[in-house]
């Protein structure tokens, strides 16, 4: 009930604002201003207990506490490094960012471009902080994460050696605002090392909350400079790379000036008049402050002797500052790849602003529940989670397919929290989607997770164009009106990991998560019939010991079930119904020889009506181990639970699979029937009335209570080997 109230508490609070840049959430529940004033009142300039100045917020392997690279730090105060600090001098900047001792030039990449937007700039960086007026110490910036803004209190101590910053520093020494706001970067993440290696595109979504695209320059579109041209004027940010085919690349310098596997930031695009033509020009930001490009166009070409003396004095800049110019032409020819972050989705190979709708999904993939992986895997494929969409309204233009109605949609899957898991050696997983269009006869039926020959029998009408271990993989898709369903996996089965899903349509469009149940719903399990008050005294108690069961080889099967069915009628009668003692008799014929697939007490009293359940359950574990192995996995109990009329959602898929399978996650039959027992108790009680307590009890949700009555002795047994 208690997570039940707060998912309500939750829901309300963000219906009334919660976060949006203006009502950020306080990350790690500290407040700014009641910090701030606190520290300001004593006198005590402010220490963040949440990330102290110590070497676990270095890192923890290459800046570990014993890595020669951390030898000689000194935590100091901007106080201590100049007589007069500034949090921002005239202005922030691009040659506020000069890359220190950190591999993070990705996110100096993505600092750079910000700055080109002051009102994006100052939503990160708020402007309300100085050394000087109300100074405590205490320094906040604001993060945008998986679908809501943070607020991120740090105190103002930063890593130094022999004086100077180790990390991201200003070109004006006495200016601190972008050395606070990596480290306030690194405290969201876990540590200063944590933000090694990346994409720019991160960094980008992170500061505006956009949704960002990839182009390949090996194979641009026609449109590229116009596509560049207009996302800078809406004030898109905007990356570049250079690949490299083998890891020893990293960082090399070419012959004129350019870093392989680099994050430079693109600044600005001109065409200009040059010898009677036009040439078209970009602007791009070294995050170094330095190696520039040496080519066409670079400071003091010869190129900029042939066009207007005017335009060559704006735009030719020769300072040593990591900026430059180069030709279009030889930007294709050198780089590799784009990535621009769109502040909203609007199509930027049309002219025409509109706001699109979003939908946006937070979900998990599960070992043994919820990680199918991808379509290579069929067995299991199909118990990713599943997300539906509607599309009704067609776009109003229809650049793409000229003459075919269709509907745009963009979609961003995005995978949680892997940078904090560096330091457990848990890296980005491989990701993907596929989007399929749900036929007429399954439309409506929100509450149906399509199976395994769903997918057999259906290839993707769209789908992500391959599985990359970036935080965020991204795609458009044209789609004719009607539903469709998303299945956002991992490359690989059994690979555990959170994701938040975001859905822009042009139009209008209904989205909603596929349930695997809809709370409430009562099984339709298929059971033997019973005399008068058998079966309800059997749902949701214990088996009196456990046993260990192992099911019988499929020949002997079909001669027990002769044998069951001739003792069944012998002494059913006519009404077909049996007491438990009768019931007795039956096993203890059909069982007599099979003492190994039933080990303990003989079946009597409460046993017998265990046995009567097994019965219920044997045929459907059986068609479920397809291998004859004697156990199922975790996925396929989804698929034995599905046969027996139960359709559970997702978290109680999760407690399942926590539950009932070992470390490699099997289970066997015992575990299978002690589920189905559990399972049928909870359902019924959600029914309604019962007869063991003779009252009513409320239909709703699975809450926390239901849970733990599910997993049962969890705590004490573990998963079971």
């Amino acid at each position: 009930m208690a997570a039940m109230a707060a998912g309500v508490s939750k829901k309300r609070a963000v219906a009334q604002g919660l976060g949006s840049n203006q009502k950020a959430v306080k990350y790690l529940g500290q407040d700014f201003e009641t910090l701030r004033q606190q520290c300001l009142d004593s006198g005590v300039l402010f220490k963040d207990p949440e990330f102290p100045a110590c070497p676990s917020a270095l890192g923890y392997r290459d800046f570990g506490p014993h890595s020669p690279q951390t030898q000689g730090i000194v935590w100091k105060r901007p106080t201590e490094l100049c007589p007069s600090p500034q949090f921002i001098v005239g202005g922030a900047t691009r040659t506020d960012i000069c890359q220190g001792g950190l591999g993070d030039c990705w996110l100096l990449a993505a600092i750079a471009s910000l700055t080109l937007n002051e009102e994006l700039l100052y939503r990160v960086v708020p402007k309300d902080q100085s050394f000087q007026k109300g100074y405590a110490g205490i320094f906040h910036f604001q993060f945008w994460q998986y679908g809501e803004w943070v607020e991120v209190v740090i105190d103002d101590r930063l890593p130094t050696r022999d004086g100077q910053l180790l990390f991201l520093h200003s070109e004006e020494g006495s200016e601190f605002w972008s050395a606070l706001l990596e480290k306030a970067y690194a405290k969201l993440n876990g540590s200063y090392e944590a933000l090694v290696g990346g994409s720019t595109m991160e960094g980008f979504e992170d500061f505006t909350g956009g949704i960002s695209e990839f182009y390949d320059l090996k194979k641009p579109p026609t449109s590229l400079y116009q596509i560049i041209r207009k996302a800078l004027r809406a004030g898109s940010l905007l990356g570049c790379s250079i690949d490299v085919s083998r890891a020893g690349e990293t960082e090399a310098i070419t012959s004129q000036k350019l870093v392989k596997s680099h994050a430079y930031s693109i600044t600005g695009a001109e065409e200009v008049d040059f010898r009677g033509r036009p040439e078209k020009l970009i602007r791009l930001r070294n995050p170094w402050g330095n190696v520039e490009w040496r080519g066409a166009w670079s400071d003091d070409a010869p190129e900029w002797n042939y066009i207007d003396p005017r335009l060559k004095e704006e735009l030719d800049k020769k300072a040593e500052d990591g900026e430059f110019w180069m030709s279009f032409s030889d930007f294709l020819r050198q780089f590799s790849r784009l990535e621009i972050c769109n502040l909203s989705p609007d199509s930027l190979t049309s002219e025409e602003v509109h706001k699109w709708n979003l939908a946006l999904f937070n979900g998990r993939w599960v070992r043994g529940s919820t990680a199918g992986g991808c379509q290579n895997y069929p067995a299991t494929y199909w118990t990713n989670p599943q997300f539906k969409i509607r599309l009704e309204e067609v776009d109003d233009s229809h650049e793409e397919y000229a003459g075919e109605p269709h509907c745009t949609v963009l979609l961003g899957l995005m995978q949680k929290n892997r940078r904090r898991q560096k330091r457990i050696g848990q890296s980005a997983l491989s990701i993907g989607y596929a989007v399929y269009q749900v036929p007429k006869e399954l439309g409506n039926h929100t509450d149906v997770h399509l199976g395994q020959d769903f997918f057999r029998g259906h290839q993707p009408s769209a789908r992500s164009s391959t599985y990359v271990n970036l935080r965020e993989v991204t795609g458009r898709a044209w789609l004719p009106p009607g539903e469709y369903l998303v299945v956002p996996s991992t490359f690989e089965p059994f690979k555990d990991g959170e994701f938040c899903l975001r859905v822009f349509s042009e139009k209008k469009a209904t989205a909603l998560c596929v349930l695997l149940a809809l709370p409430g719903d009562s099984p339709k399990s298929p059971k033997l019939k019973g005399s008068g008050d058998y079966f309800p005294a059997l749902l949701g108690e214990e088996p009196p010991r456990p046993w260990h069961c192992v099911p019988p080889h499929p020949s002997e099967v079909e001669q027990e079930d002769s044998q069951f069915k001739s003792l069944f009628e012998k002494l059913s009668g006519q009404d077909s119904e049996i007491s438990a003692s009768e019931l007795k008799t039956v096993l203890n014929g059909v069982f007599s020889k099979r003492n190994e697939w039933l080990m303990g007490a003989g079946p009597g009293g409460d046993g017998c009506r265990v046995f009567g359940f097994c019965l219920g359950s044997q045929e459907i574990y059986q068609e479920t181990d397809y291998n004859h192995t004697g156990t199922i996995d975790a996925h396929e109990m989804r698929t034995a639970l599905k046969k027996a009329g139960f359709t559970l959602s997702n978290q109680v898929q999760q407690t399942i699979a926590m539950r009932y399978a070992n470390s490699k996650l099997s289970i066997d039959f015992e575990g299978f029937v002690a589920c189905m027992i559990r399972l049928e108790s909870l359902f019924s009680c959600g029914q309604g009335r019962t007869r063991r307590q003779n009252q009513l009890l409320p239909l709703g949700g699975w809450g926390q209570g239901q849970l733990q009555c599910l997993c049962g002795t969890l705590g004490a047994r573990g998963s079971r080997n």
